[in-house]
């Protein structure tokens, strides 16, 4: 994307932006949207509020990416993307590292959290019970995006498919994680007949590292994950390819998406989205760490098509959007 035409595309945004949300939290159309939010468009994330009282402008963004891996990774990978923020923005941008998807989401709907990388099983609790509004995703140079989830277990296990699972463990990440649990349990179920409880003992590490690692280190005789981060591990040299065997391998999935609080200002959420679109990869420490999983650009994305598959992944699992 060149620099005119995003200017082009954030003033349209800051317009369109403006004249959303006409219809009040008590009485609008919200589809599966918690009740304090609307969706008056039918793309199936919440409007900005109409009242300007419910807008907010802070003078310090929070920033956070989804716990995959270690936070503090991450402080420094992002730092620099943070400064290009500050400068777009003209405000102070903090990153927040949090441990789990279940903070991140109870963060941005307590309003204590204005910008999120959410990962791909919670963008759609996100959405739902956080008025999150995802807009970008990253991709390789030639715009190819995505993930696959593949289960995992390590040489001489004694496990050399999917169905030599029964009867023992398998490692998942957490509840709302997509490759970590929401696909495989679809999958296993649906393709294999293989329920946790009474065909597996299910264990949960928290987290892609921990899980991978935990294979890794026999630990986990099997675990399921999101290959993207197994390609960065390695590529870091946390754990030697040779450590780990894929016994399963999903389609594609989307990445992490990023995107905003749906009550900040229109302008900002437009300045916001600039700071992704103008952001140089070339030499950054973004680039050092995402080139590993072949991701070099930030692009335009909708939730409504890019997360189908996953709401029909979590309707398969009986997965609820209510918020508590």
């Amino acid at each position: 994307m060149n620099l005119l035409t995003t200017a082009a595309s954030v003033s349209a945004l800051v317009m369109g932006l403006a004249l959303a949300g006409s219809a009040s939290a008590q009485d609008c159309e919200r589809g599966t949207l918690d009740k304090r939010y609307c969706d008056t468009d039918g793309d199936l994330v919440a409007d900005i509020p109409s009242d300007p009282s419910q807008l907010v402008d802070p003078d310090t963004l929070i920033f956070t990416y989804t716990p995959v891996e270690d936070p503090a990774v991450y402080k420094e990978v992002w730092a620099g993307f943070l400064e290009h923020m500050e400068e777009v923005t003209g405000k102070k941008v903090v990153f927040y590292g949090v441990q789990s998807n279940a903070a991140q989401i109870e963060a941005m709907r307590s309003g204590r959290l204005h910008i999120a990388g959410f990962n791909t099983g919670s963008n759609p609790l996100a959405v739902n019970c956080a008025g999150f509004r995802p807009f970008t995703i990253m991709a390789s140079l030639d715009g190819h995006f995505g993930y696959e989830m593949e289960i995992l277990t390590y040489p001489g296990s004694g496990i050399e498919k999917v169905e030599d699972i029964r009867g023992g463990k398998l490692a998942f990440t957490s509840p709302t994680s997509n490759s970590g649990f929401k696909a495989p349990s679809a999958i296993l179920k649906s393709d294999y007949d293989m329920i946790p409880d009474r065909d597996f003992e299910p264990v949960y590490s928290g987290k892609h590292d921990n899980s991978i690692l935990g294979v890794a280190n026999k630990d986990y005789p099997a675990a399921s994950i999101a290959n993207s981060v197994l390609a960065r591990m390695i590529r870091r040299d946390v754990v030697k390819a040779d450590q780990v065997i894929s016994i399963y391998k999903s389609q594609t999935f989307p990445t992490t998406g990023f995107g905003t609080a749906h009550n900040l200002t229109p302008e900002l959420q437009a300045n916001i989205q600039k700071a992704f679109f103008t952001f140089n990869w070339d030499g950054s420490r973004l680039q050092e760490e995402f080139e590993r999983s072949n991701e070099g650009q930030f692009i335009n994305m909708n939730y409504k098509e890019f997360w189908e598959v996953i709401r029909k992944i979590d309707t398969a699992n009986g997965v609820s959007y209510s918020c508590s």
